[in-house]
């Protein structure tokens, strides 16, 4: 057990690294200069030189990557370029809303999903399974940077129901959530409805069938239990993808969070904040699936005597 973790442990720094290193190279050879973006392409060329040297970007590649590393494992990520301050307290004010936001869209999803994808497999080939998987062929179809505007402009400029972007309480959450969950949704569904008919071709099935049980009973008490793996694996898999999709949502909606603070980062050349966002997704990524390997052993109670 304890070597298991320790492998788990060194791979998932491995990947973290990778994605560190790859990040601070594509930083640093993708056209545009934080210079120029803080002080314009007219500044005088002492001030640039001497905001270059204030902010290390005069030193050799290799010489920046090396104070990078040593900053990470101090778990110190550097200063803003913009505002000076340092990206952890940055990340610290915008990680909350991207939690609330994932942690909705997760909800909504999970809604959505389980109960369609049980009404799709207990009416497998009627019309309420056509409908399901047709809501599902939609959900997958349907892009973020498109559905979110469509819901705006409908919700907000039509109706007035919501707030056009930002975060004004419970009810500007409404839109970007059902934005980042729907996608989400939609693929649970049809794991939902795959996994519910395998199991209902089990053998056990038809013996609990042949007790008596209802047909209610038989799905709440073996059938959803036993298929709750498969689905609990791509639930980890596609919160992951959760966390990368709030990029695009939250810049639609203007939602204060990390992948909005990504994008305004990259706009303005702030390495310190992209290489802190892109951290800091990349961890959480990892995190939830670390996490989803330990509720596989509180799902199947096989995994947990192997």
């Amino acid at each position: 057990m304890g070597y298991q973790l320790s492998v788990r442990v060194g791979s998932a720094l491995i990947v973290v690294l990778g994605v560190c290193t790859l990040v601070f190279l594509l930083l640093h050879l993708v056209p545009g200069d934080p210079v120029d973006a803080m002080l314009g392409e007219s500044a005088r060329p002492a001030d640039r030189a001497a905001l270059r040297a204030s902010l290390g970007l005069d030193q050799p590649l290799l010489e920046q990557y090396t104070r990078y590393l040593v900053g990470l494992a101090r778990l110190d990520l550097g200063q803003s370029f913009q505002d000076q301050r340092p990206v952890s307290a940055v990340l610290a004010e915008r990680l909350p809303a991207t939690l609330q936001l994932a942690a909705a869209a997760l909800l909504l999803a999970l809604v959505l999903a389980i109960p369609l994808g049980v009404l799709a497999a207990k009416h497998r080939g009627g019309p309420i399974d056509g409908a399901a998987m047709g809501f599902s062929m939609l959900g997958i179809s349907l892009p973020n940077f498109w559905l979110g505007p469509l819901l705006i402009l409908v919700f907000s400029l039509w109706l007035g129901w919501t707030p056009v972007s930002g975060n004004d309480g419970a009810v500007s959450l409404v839109l970007p959530a059902i934005t980042l969950g729907t996608g989400l949704a939609a693929v649970l569904a049809r794991m939902v409805r795959a996994s519910v008919l395998e199991v209902l071709g089990e053998d056990y099935i038809r013996t609990a069938r042949a007790k008596g049980l209802s047909e209610a009973a038989v799905l709440r008490r073996h059938a959803l239990r036993n298929a709750w793996l498969p689905v609990l694996t791509l639930v980890g898999l596609q919160l992951g993808g959760v966390l990368g999709g709030a990029v695009i949502t939250e810049t639609v909606f203007a939602w204060p969070g990390v992948g909005s603070l990504l994008v305004e980062s990259i706009q303005s050349r702030d390495y310190p904040v992209v290489q802190g966002c892109v951290l800091l997704i990349s961890v959480l990524y990892v995190l939830v699936n670390a996490l989803t390997d330990l509720a596989y052993a509180r799902v199947d109670p096989r995994i947990r005597l192997g």
